[in-house]
């Protein structure tokens, strides 16, 4: 094809600007046009707005879910208290507190200390309630958690703590249940606790103690026995830590029936125990004791004489018993007369 073929193709008009159309030449010249147009707006409208409504509803719906999500994440922590913490100065000990001091120095309180200073602090908090009006005494009470915090205490730590709002008797049951579940509470120290209680006026008798924390009367009660024991009898011991719930019952029968002669015991046992294993004081304080043997005085003999001759004789033993012998022969009538007269003589010793 030649050029000029190929230029009688061109078209130029194409290539002219295109003037802007009129608005109003646009708009439809009838009456049923403008009603057509007016149609096709409102429909435009509507599938904007249908459109508008299908992502308002997308997004409802994923804001309900999210809702829902931290509704069940809330009630998961329902019930639970934010931990604080607290500089162990601003803490005392329990008034029913039942560690003895020397469960601070065992191995096991070692332990635990290591174990807290590794990690920075004591990671299972400890409970603790507002003292009401502290003035400028400590502000906290323990409720449980006292090894913890003489740990953090010793170790210069703060103490991780749950503040919780206990009343006495709320506080005591916590603190029982809680070291109830620890191995290491010996028979002593759970019995001078249940003790406090007692003492304190919490509950009135063992049996609504051991109702209120359930536990088995008897048992609560062989606790006591070894909390209340003299300060001799524990002295006895290298600590009271090492009583045990079994020896209640021979302590008991050692009390009620010689509570002199175990005090004696004890005191000769304090004296010198080198060397003497706990069960082996115990078996010492109470295990059969040899009676000890009394001096007697020596027997008297007192003869009674008869120009010359000795007709009867009274002998008196070391512990006061006489035995009388006559020598001569007596008449009928004479013994009776002697009956008579030891007759009497019995009458009125």
């Amino acid at each position: 094809m030649g050029l000029k073929d190929k230029a009688s193709k061109i078209d130029f008009a194409s290539l002219m600007p295109v003037p802007p159309l009129n608005p109003e030449a646009a708009k439809p010249k009838t009456a049923p046009g403008a009603m057509m147009a007016l149609a096709n707006d409102q429909r435009s409208e509507l599938l904007r707005e249908n459109d508008v409504l299908r992502q308002q509803a997308a997004k409802s719906v994923e804001l309900e879910g999210r809702l829902q999500s931290a509704v069940e994440e809330l009630q998961s922590w329902d019930g639970a208290k934010a931990t604080r913490l607290l500089d162990p100065k601003a803490i005392k000990r329990s008034v029913y507190a039942n560690r003895h001091e020397s469960s601070f120095k065992s191995e096991g309180f070692e332990a635990l200390k290591r174990e807290i200073k590794e990690a920075g602090g004591n990671v299972q908090p400890i409970k603790v309630r507002a003292v009401a009006n502290p003035g400028d005494g400590p502000q906290f009470e323990i409720v449980f958690g006292h090894r913890r915090h003489e740990a953090c205490s010793q170790l210069g730590l703060p103490v991780l703590a749950f503040v919780d709002n206990l009343d006495d008797q709320a506080l005591f049951e916590a603190m029982e249940r809680e070291n109830r579940e620890r191995a290491d509470l010996s028979a002593w120290e759970q019995g001078v606790m249940y003790a406090r209680a007692l003492d304190r006026g919490l509950y009135p008798s063992i049996r609504q103690l051991a109702s209120a924390i359930g536990v088995d009367a008897t048992n609560l009660s062989k606790a006591l026995v070894l909390a209340r024991l003299p300060g001799k009898v524990l002295d006895a011991f290298a600590s009271p830590l090492d009583l045990q719930f079994r020896w209640s019952t021979a302590f008991k029968t050692a009390i009620e029936s010689d509570l002199a002669g175990l005090e004696s015991r004890a005191a000769k046992i304090i004296s010198n125990r080198s060397g003497m294993t706990p069960k082996q004081i115990f078996a010492a304080l109470t295990g059969p004791q040899e009676s000890p043997v009394q001096a007697q005085a020596p027997a008297t003999v007192q003869a009674f004489e008869r120009e010359g001759k000795t007709v009867a004789t009274m002998k008196i033993d070391g512990e006061g018993r006489s035995v009388i012998r006559i020598h001569v022969r007596l008449t009928s009538a004479r013994q009776r007369e002697l009956a008579k007269l030891l007759e009497r003589f019995v009458d009125a010793s």
